[in-house]
């Protein structure tokens, strides 16, 4: 057994942001990320390769927030979705890193029907 190391860790708010978009995914009801800003009106969903763009991560004193800007599947109960997804990103963000959390707002900027 090797003995503990003394240091300090610090993980990036884009490492945040990715783990945050890949757990938000595995929730049921979630159909994609998509941007803050909606373009005419319309959100457009992320692919998997730009999911941070649609997480905004913010930090301090080792405490994060994390605003989630979602679209959600037709038919399923928002509120439901929303606390899901809050306690999910919550869970993989505090046992994977290590990461308090203080809050996660979701923001849901459209509806849409899977296909």
């Amino acid at each position: 057994m090797s003995a503990p190391i003394a240091g300090e860790l610090q993980i990036s708010n884009d490492v945040l942001a990715d783990l945050a978009g890949y757990a938000a995914l595995e929730v049921y009801g979630v159909v994609g990320m998509t941007t803050p800003s909606l373009k005419n009106g319309v959100a457009q969903i992320l692919s998997k390769d730009k999911l941070r763009r649609g997480i905004q991560v913010a930090s301090e004193g080792g405490i994060a927030t994390v605003d989630l800007y979602v679209v959600v599947e037709h038919g399923t109960n928002i509120t439901e979705v929303s606390h899901n997804l809050k306690a999910r990103v919550r869970y993989v963000l505090e046992s994977i890193a290590g990461v308090e959390v203080a809050d996660v707002p979701v923001h849901v900027q459209g509806i849409k029907v899977r296909t």
